[in-house]
């Protein structure tokens, strides 16, 4: 074990590297600008401190500033119970909670001049799954040693004790972070045994952080694949997010399907992996797909698009049931995209998702072929208003979605696709200028079609908005006076 005490005096990176021999330079000066950069850790650590207890920086918060990647959430570990350091932070924290308390955590935000921290302090515990439920069991232990163990990976199980400063690292976290390896404090099997999300987590750090799982964590993964079943769909969500989210994504999807895990939380994507033979061949929709996400990503402009990314990786998921070997040869997956926006949406519902999030993901799923009906420009401008209009909202991310759909290395038809499809990107903004096309609306609205049919609210009154809403998308905007007449020719049919 590594544990070496400091003084409280502010260190230069000199100082660092003397607390923590094994630290770089690079590393040291992370050290230094975690303690930099968050004086409350200090004024927190005083105050356990001067009530007989201890403190120290943990996990993520330390692993980021040695990465110097450190943000504003900070976590920290204390042999207080949470009761005690409810009674720490209240008085000190601009704002507190305790909905974690149940597992030993609270929660705290305190307002500073650098910013605002977010802080989670965790009492030293040891928490392990009954093979039959989904929640861990929370003890509490004594010392960090024992709480650093019972942590994920090495990467995660280094502190820095407060005030003093001291590094601690007994699983050689250092030595591991050098080498952008993922292992387990203690054998792969007790960790996953004790709580089988982090095998999920594997595949999180390795897309957010670039890292390898060394071997032995994924011959443990690969075999003990099926206890993720006990984990509940909410908590498999969030960490799927967070892999999405992360900067290397197909990295850690890869990681997933490659240990079976994917067959357990998102079997779709690993069913993509189509056998072909040398009568039927046919793009690798497993590829593919993985291809799109980082198409999709590399349009983002404004950070990390969930909606967009989930959309990317699942908008061909409805293949493998759709597939049919034609008599010429050829593989055709017809009416693809409808069936995929109807697995989507219920795999979504496994997981918990949103309704919202459900509905916008499933919705540029069944749109994403549309484009292909424009052919070299050949819709009319009903047709464009009504890609508009069905899109609604989501009309940018479909724009991206269709755009990354494109994975041909042929290059004059990849060039032919993109050019088309600028072409109706311009003939949108057009019609978009000469007609408010993203507010399409008829003439008329429901009040105006009571008045002039003498009808009472009900269903009659939205079939007569939809007819002139049809007349709309059909013929663009229309005045007053023959959206009234369209209306009278309609009901004059109607009875």
């Amino acid at each position: 074990m590594s544990t070496v005490n400091e003084s409280s005096a502010s260190p230069s990176s000199t100082d660092a590297r003397a607390a923590a021999p094994g630290l770089s330079e690079a590393q040291a000066l992370g050290l230094q600008e975690l303690l930099r950069v968050s004086p409350v850790a200090d004024e927190i650590a005083e105050r356990f401190q001067a009530a007989g207890h201890r403190l120290a920086l943990v996990g993520g918060s330390v692993r980021d500033a040695l990465l110097g990647r450190l943000g504003n959430d900070l976590d920290f570990t204390t042999d207080a119970r949470p009761e005690q350091v409810l009674k720490l932070v209240k008085g000190w924290a601009d704002a507190v909670w305790d909905v974690g308390i149940a597992f030993g955590t609270v929660g705290a935000r305190k307002d500073t001049t650098d910013g605002s921290f977010l802080i989670e302090i965790t009492t030293y515990r040891s928490e392990a799954y009954d093979r039959t439920s989904r929640k861990p069991e929370v003890t509490y232990g004594e010392t960090i040693e024992q709480d650093l163990v019972r942590r994920d990976f090495t990467v995660n199980a280094m502190a820095v004790d407060l005030p003093g400063r001291g590094f601690v690292d007994p699983h050689h976290g250092l030595d591991d972070l050098e080498a952008r390896v993922l292992r387990t404090p203690a054998t792969p099997e007790e960790s996953f045994s004790d709580d089988p999300l982090r095998m999920m987590r594997a595949a999180r750090f390795a897309a957010q952080l670039d890292f390898e799982p060394a071997p032995e964590v994924v011959a443990a993964m690969t075999a003990m694949a099926e206890r993720i079943t006990i984990v509940s769909a909410e908590r498999v969500q969030a960490e799927l997010n967070k892999l999405l989210l992360a900067e290397h994504p197909v990295k850690g999807l890869r990681l997933l399907v490659d240990t079976g895990l994917a067959d357990h939380v998102l079997p779709e994507l690993p069913a993509l992996r189509l056998e072909s033979d040398e009568h039927h061949r046919h793009k690798d929709v497993y590829e593919h797909s993985l291809t799109v996400l980082e198409q999709a990503i590399a349009l983002e402009q404004d950070g990390p698009d969930l909606v967009l990314r989930l959309a990317a990786l699942l908008h061909d998921i409805g293949k493998p049931r759709t597939r049919r070997f034609e008599s010429d040869g050829r593989v055709s997956f017809h009416h693809h995209e409808v069936v995929g926006a109807k697995m989507t949406r219920k795999r979504m519902r496994d997981l918990k998702y949103s309704k919202d999030l459900t509905d916008e993901v499933s919705r540029l799923v069944e749109l994403h072929l549309r484009f292909h009906g424009y052919g070299g420009g050949e819709w009319t401008d009903s047709a464009v208003r009504r890609y508009v209009t069905d899109a609604g909202p989501l009309l940018e991310r479909l724009h991206k979605l269709t755009r990354s759909d494109c994975t041909t290395r042929n290059r004059k038809k990849a060039a032919a696709l993109s050019r088309t499809y600028d072409s109706l990107e311009i003939r949108i903004g057009e019609l978009q200028e000469q007609e408010q096309l993203d507010a399409i609306r008829p003439a008329l609205d429901g009040n105006q079609i009571m008045q002039l049919l003498d009808l009472k609210p009900g269903p009659q009154v939205g079939k007569a908005y939809k007819h002139l809403l049809e007349l709309r998308l059909e013929h663009g905007p229309m005045e007053l006076e023959a959206a009234e007449a369209a209306l009278r020719e309609w009901w004059a049919e109607q009875q």
